[in-house]
């Protein structure tokens, strides 16, 4: 019985490489029940192992000149749908695990551009209303808060008193904030970074 359901399956096969339609439909018909319950079990979803048996099927009818079947047509078959299918599960838990990657790495990457825009913006328009102070408070001020120098360092180097060092200093945060009373943001930048 199983002799004859090989050369049954052979002559099918055979005649549908040799271009006839009826045997490729009788294969499908045959076949296509029971690889869609086969591959139900890897998939576990009817309608996904529905869809991945027909891709199958497409692409065994499209290949069918470069077919070689060793063993016997069902087990050419069944062999086939089983590693469609692993295929795909593989294949869809590298995606999975790119598009993870992707997106955190996008979030991470347009945060941080955005953040950094931000930032630049509004020190460029903080250091415009640095450079309009008074000559003396503008060159404390950046040697404060710019070169990050100590009060005693820059009466020092000036020859000014420590004491004329943080009037200016004041001088100019209080002329900043007076400046940039209408904007919060600056406002918090320069209490961030320069208190």
């Amino acid at each position: 019985m199983k002799e004859k359901q090989f050369i049954t399956d052979n002559h099918l096969f055979n005649s549908f490489r040799e271009g006839n339609e009826n045997s490729f439909a009788l294969i499908f018909e045959k076949y296509y029940p029971i690889l869609v319950v086969f591959a139900k079990k890897y998939l576990t979803d009817l309608d996904l192992s529905k869809g991945i048996v027909q891709d199958f099927f497409v692409k065994f009818y499209e290949k069918k000149n470069e077919i070689e079947i060793n063993t016997s047509l069902k087990s050419y078959l069944y062999l086939s749908v089983k590693n469609t299918c692993l295929n795909y599960i593989e294949r869809k838990k590298t995606q999975n695990k790119h598009q993870i990657i992707i997106e955190h790495n996008s979030t991470d990457i347009s945060d941080e551009v955005s953040n950094k825009i931000e930032e630049t913006e509004l020190e460029y328009e903080i250091f415009k209303y640095i450079e309009k102070l008074p000559e003396q408070c503008k060159r404390i001020f950046k040697m404060s808060r710019v070169e990050y120098k100590k009060n005693q360092e820059i009466a020092d180097e000036l020859q000014i008193s420590k004491r004329t060092v943080e009037t200016q200093i004041s001088k100019a945060l209080r002329i900043l904030r007076e400046s940039l009373s209408h904007h919060l943001k600056w406002l918090i930048f320069i209490t961030l970074h320069f208190f």
